[in-house]
């Protein structure tokens, strides 16, 4: 059964019941589902071999795109400590394991639900197909190089290698980033999607990007809280703006002016707040939904 297993293969459909063919390759019996299709006793089809949750043969014409010796993306259903990160690469009563050796020692680096890891297939001599994850080689060999007209673009992409020197991305338009620890606030998860901007291309290619906002987008704790106070506030204003008295603004808020004054015309550099008569208001555009 080995041979079969994560591979696609033709069988020939030797008998059915109410839900089933069943096909013969190699001297083994698979059953292949009716919701898939209609076939006749003597046809040849061709689909993916795999053993089910009752570790039955069972064959789909619906052939993952991940299988033995092809890679692809697969989407993480969940984790278990003991195990590893299960991955769904497209069978309907099965997903498939990716090792827990091959995850990163920090357990809080570990794919979570929803992320998604490039594999390949693997059987081992037990006959339980595992996930396999792409080396660095498959990555370099899919991507292509960038260019400086990326500068400063935005990007996004799925973190595919963790590394003391930093992470390693594999951008939608398949480049390949760099994120330095400088240009993040935390270690992304491996197979996380994160979206950043591209601050420089190496010579041999490799895109850095920043994970942090552009200057003009950043927003202080200072400029956040005054945001949560107009959020919060009658008509969302407030009876404060830069020529305020610096004591009312230090017992309300419990800054200094010269934080106040900063955090207000952040908010006004990015059109989020205006002044009137002694009053500054937040926009209705971003007023909370």
């Amino acid at each position: 059964m080995n041979e079969l297993l994560a591979n696609v293969f033709t069988a020939l459909v030797i008998d059915e019941n109410d839900s089933y063919y069943f096909l013969q390759k190699n001297g083994i019996t698979l059953r292949l589902s009716k919701e898939e299709g209609s076939h006749e006793i003597g046809e040849a089809v061709e689909g993916f071999g795999y053993l089910n949750q009752k570790q039955e043969p069972e064959m789909t014409t619906i052939i993952p795109t991940a299988r033995v010796g092809q890679y692809a993306f697969g989407t993480v259903t969940g984790t278990r400590r003991d195990l590893g990160a299960f991955v769904d690469i497209g069978l309907k009563d099965k997903d498939v394991v990716v090792s827990l050796d091959e995850l990163p020692v920090m357990r809080e680096l570990w794919p979570k639900k929803g992320d998604q890891l490039m594999i390949a297939l693997k059987v081992d001599n037990k006959e339980r197909i595992w996930g396999e994850l792409a080396d660095e080689k498959i990555f370099k060999a899919m991507s292509k190089p960038g260019t400086q007209e990326l500068k400063n673009e935005n990007i996004s992409g799925i973190v595919y290698r963790l590394k003391m020197i930093g992470s390693f991305i594999l951008t939608d338009d398949f480049y390949i980033a760099f994120i330095h620890p400088s240009e993040r606030y935390q270690e992304p998860r491996l197979g996380e999607r994160v979206n950043g901007r591209v601050i420089g291309i190496r010579p041999d290619g490799v895109v850095n990007i920043s994970l942090k906002p552009r200057a003009y987008e950043a927003i202080s704790d200072d400029a956040a809280m005054i945001l949560t106070f107009l959020e919060r506030s009658t008509d969302h204003k407030i009876p404060f703006t830069d020529k305020s008295n610096p004591e009312e603004i230090k017992q309300t808020f419990g800054i200094s002016k010269a934080q106040f004054k900063r955090a207000i015309g952040n908010l006004m550099k990015q059109g989020k707040i205006t002044q009137d008569a002694g009053f500054t208001i937040l926009k209705e555009e971003h007023l909370e939904k």
